[in-house]
């Protein structure tokens, strides 16, 4: 099986080459692997002490910080290298300040993950939620780095629960510790034989739970706000943009919009602002106008969506319509804000319970999106219960990174 699994990660790494002829994204996948061992030469010298994470995208990322954080302050003498699987994690935090080296994963290949750790030199492993790479665990086996999973979840489909999947259960033995966000990916893990699991919770309550403690002014929000109530909407994609036109164009005249698009392409922003009836402006030229005069403002820029959220009365967090996956809906419940979403969120484990607790709503299509929107509005009380719900969600569950820092300091 071994040699299959090679023989197919050999077989994907020519395929994208191919794609990566026509497509940008998949262009940045494989150029950006190229330049990776000549970073680690550059950021990492033999006599350093080194901690690795990696983290498939942006996501994980976040969820990872907490550790991060944590680990510089316990271990102020390593550094931290942070290896990103996608694009879209590792273009928007390639330079953060937290990691002394930022690089792509070069692919699961055998000769990869020797040259990789020779270079990096870990004396600790911590992957992210998820991404198993067998050659990469296999080889930090072999040099006997401890290896931890962090804020992991598992479910029933997964191959490791299957009867053909052996091998990949053999790639989870690497592991020394599986910290886990909840009780069923802790029993799925027992069910196949393994007892070195703790659940721990998931680290991005800590991570969001920071975000209320910081300055999250932004005077462009504050004046295009006012007296209104605003509807935040994050993360969005097309499919949440066509379930939203409805209500926004028949939406109340104290009722505003911020719509920060999960991908910042011109043309996409342009073709939705031209169905926007109500006076729309974009942030680039928030400048050049009286801001307050507008009903929609659309973010066609990134990294101010957790700060914009503490202005949101109400939140639609996307991805959830589509298949692309349900983004952070812990980031607006950390400041009490009732929280709206597509219809595929299974995957999100937290997503259900606030669901299960009524401080988030799931809807179908327009019209349901119209009557859940309008229901929160005209209702302030039932707004500001729900809103409660969703903050207290985020406080309840703080602490995993805590309860991790306690056994890997061991």
């Amino acid at each position: 099986m071994h040699t299959i699994y090679n023989l197919s990660i050999h077989l994907a790494s020519f395929g994208l080459r191919i794609v990566a002829l026509f497509n940008k994204k998949m262009k940045l996948f494989v150029n950006g692997r190229k330049d990776v061992f000549e970073i680690l030469q550059q950021k990492i010298s033999s006599e350093d002490k080194t901690i690795w994470f990696h983290c498939a995208s942006l996501g994980e990322f976040e969820q990872g910080v907490p550790i991060m954080e944590a680990i510089k302050k316990q271990r102020p003498d390593h550094k931290i290298v942070v290896s990103f699987f996608s694009p879209s994690g590792f273009e928007v935090k390639k330079n953060t300040p937290l990691a002394d080296a930022v690089v792509y994963l070069p692919m699961d290949i055998r000769a990869n993950a020797k040259k990789f750790l020779a270079a990096v030199r870990p004396t600790m492993a911590l992957f992210v939620k998820y991404e198993f790479w067998p050659n990469y665990l296999f080889e930090l086996q072999k040099k006997n780095v401890p290896t931890y999973l962090v804020s992991g979840v598992f479910r029933k489909d997964q191959i490791f629960f299957k009867s053909y999947g052996g091998f990949m259960r053999k790639a989870l033995q690497s592991f020394d510790h599986f910290f886990l966000q909840d009780e069923n990916s802790e029993e799925l893990l027992k069910n196949i034989g393994f007892s070195n699991v703790t659940v721990s919770g998931d680290t991005r309550f800590d991570r969001v739970s920071h975000q209320i403690e910081m300055d999250n002014t932004l005077k462009f929000a504050e004046d295009f706000k006012g007296n209104s109530l605003c509807i935040v909407c994050g993360s969005t994609w097309p499919e949440d943009e066509v379930v939203l036109l409805n209500y926004i164009n028949a939406a109340p005249e104290n009722v505003k919009f911020i719509i920060a698009p999960h991908k910042i392409e011109a043309d996409k922003i342009s073709d939705f602002t031209s169905k926007i009836v109500k006076k729309t402006v974009l942030h680039s030229n928030k400048d050049e106008v009286n801001i307050s005069d507008y009903d929609v403002l659309i973010i066609d820029c990134i990294g101010l969506l957790s700060k914009l959220y503490s202005y949101a009365d109400i939140a639609y967090v996307g991805g959830a319509m589509g298949s692309t996956g349900l983004h952070n809906i812990l980031e607006p419940a950390t400041f009490g804000v009732p929280i709206v979403i597509g219809k595929n969120y299974d995957e999100f484990p937290e997503a259900i319970r606030l669901r299960d607790l009524a401080g988030l709503f799931s809807i179908r299509n327009a019209p349901e999106c119209s009557e859940t929107l309008n229901k929160l509005v005209a209702n302030k009380d039932f707004r500001t219960k729900t809103g409660m719900i969703s903050g207290h969600f985020v406080n309840k569950n703080t602490g995993a990174t805590a309860k991790i820092m306690r056994h890997i300091a061991q």
